[in-house]
C-alpha cells in the first residue's frame, strides 16, 4: 500500500479527474434525494448535448429516479420534443431564459412519470458568441410539477474555459441546482 491510502488522502487527481468526481458524487447524491422524495428526474439538454443525463444513468440503480433526457440541439427539436414556442425562439433566442423554462417545462409534459426537470441551454464555444450572449453563457430551466401545476425558475450563468470545460461546469451547475430545488444543502463553488 503506498503512503498516500496509509495516510487517507486521495490521490492526487488531474483537473478533469476532480471534475468527473465531483459531478459523480453529485448524480449519486440527487439519486439519494430523489429516491428518498419518491421523486423522478428528467432532463432536456442542448448545449450540453446529453452529458447530463450521462452523468445520471452513471449511478447505479438511476433507473429507480430517472424517466428520460431530451438532446434538443436544433431549435427544431426543441420545438417538436419540447413544445418549446417558435415565438420564444424567435424573440428571445435558443440562449434565453424563457427558452430554458419552456424546456424544462416541456420535459414534464412529455413525461407523466417525471416530477422534476432540468434544462441546459448555452453557448459552450469555441465560437457562437453574440452581442450580450458570451461564450460560457448557459440558461438552466428548473421545473417540479406542484399540485396541478408546474413550477419553474431559471437560472443563466456564464463560464469561463474551452468547449468541455464549460460543458462540464454546465453539468455540474444542474445537478447542484436540481439538488437546491429539492431542498438539499448544496456547497456553491
Amino acid at each position: 500500500m503506498n503512503q498516500q491510502h496509509e495516510q487517507g488522502t486521495r490521490p492526487n487527481l488531474s483537473a478533469e479527474q476532480l471534475a468527473q468526481a465531483t459531478v459523480f458524487g453529485l448524480a449519486e447524491r440527487l439519486g439519494d434525494t430523489l429516491r428518498r422524495q419518491g421523486l423522478v428526474l428528467g432532463t432536456a439538454e442542448s448545449c450540453t448535448g446529453g452529458l447530463l443525463a450521462g452523468a445520471v444513468t452513471a449511478v447505479a440503480g438511476s433507473s429507480e429516479w430517472f424517466d428520460r433526457g431530451f438532446i434538443t440541439y436544433s431549435n427544431e427539436a426543441k420545438v417538436a420534443e419540447l413544445d418549446v414556442s417558435p415565438d420564444a425562439l424567435h424573440h428571445f433566442g435558443a440562449v434565453s431564459e424563457p427558452v430554458a423554462l419552456e424546456m424544462a417545462n416541456g420535459v414534464l409534459l412529455a413525461s407523466p412519470a417525471a416530477q422534476v426537470a432540468v434544462s441546459t441551454t448555452g453557448i459552450a464555444g469555441p465560437g457562437g458568441a453574440t452581442p450580450g450572449k458570451p461564450v460560457g453563457m448557459v440558461c438552466f430551466g428548473f421545473a417540479q410539477r406542484v399540485g396541478d401545476g408546474i413550477s419553474s425558475r431559471a437560472v443563466t450563468h456564464v463560464f469561463s474555459g474551452d468547449r468541455a470545460q464549460v460543458r462540464q461546469q454546465a453539468v455540474e451547475f444542474a445537478l447542484r441546482g436540481v439538488l437546491e430545488l429539492l431542498g438539499a444543502p448544496v456547497n456553491r463553488r
